[in-house]
């Protein structure tokens, strides 16, 4: 028997249903998850982890690894964070993105001028006593606005608005002396607070000082080049 000819409308029609047809095999099937890496146990191998990441993220590489809402899904009955970060509250220094980590990974703590106050030094606490955390990573970055206006209100005598003036207040004995040193003085500040920062954490914190004596924990200071991208660690 001759089939009638297919009408121009039939076609489409049974061209669109194909493609639907097709669309959803290819959506069925499961998706080729990467291998994932065991998780760092020592503070060691949890910086070397945090500085590959970062690696990929400045070479164009970045994996994204566990984004997907099935990680989320995973994560929902309780984290294991391989690493606690200090960072500035500032938009351009994300640090999953700039160390290439993802959902779980990382324990962020920002704030600007990454300044320790009882309440930061609290919640850095509560992830090495909850999650046993082997690494603390304070991360301050080149440029930064809370240093700069510190440094603006040093130099003019004046006060920060509102409570931008508490930032300044905590960061003025950080700051203040440094500003005679050679060089850029928003990066010797920038530095000179990171490793204040750091000093702070072990000094303040029975907790961490005993983890770190112990050598379960590392507390680390880290600078973020904002023209590269790069983190490099401060001695």
């Amino acid at each position: 028997m001759t089939r009638p000819p297919l009408s121009r409308r039939t076609l489409l029609a049974t061209g669109g249903a194909a493609v639907v047809a097709v669309g959803a095999t290819a959506a069925a099937r499961p998706a080729v998850a990467a291998p994932a890496e065991p998780a760092p146990v020592t503070p060691a191998e949890a910086l070397r982890r945090l500085l590959r990441g970062n690696h990929r993220f400045v070479t164009g590489h970045s994996r994204h690894p566990h984004q997907s809402l099935a990680d989320l899904h995973e994560l929902a009955a309780g984290q294991h964070p391989f690493a606690v970060t200090i960072g500035c509250a500032d938009s351009r220094v994300a640090p999953e993105l700039l160390l290439d980590q993802g959902l779980g990974d990382l324990f962020d703590n920002r704030v600007a001028g990454n300044i320790v106050d009882d309440l930061l030094l609290g919640s850095v606490e509560f992830a090495v006593e909850e999650f046993g955390s082997p690494l603390i990573v304070v991360l301050g970055h080149e440029r930064c606005g809370a240093i700069s206006a510190t440094i603006d209100a040093i130099r003019g005598g004046g006060t920060a608005p509102g409570h931008i003036g508490t930032i300044v207040a905590s960061l003025r004995p950080v700051v203040e002396p440094v500003l005679h040193l050679p060089g850029d003085p928003v990066e010797n500040a920038v530095r000179a607070n990171v490793r204040a920062q750091v000093r702070s954490l072990l000094a303040r914190s029975p907790i961490i000082a005993e983890k770190v004596h112990e050598g379960a924990l590392r507390v680390v200071g880290a600078r973020y080049d904002l023209d590269t991208g790069r983190v490099t660690q401060l001695d």
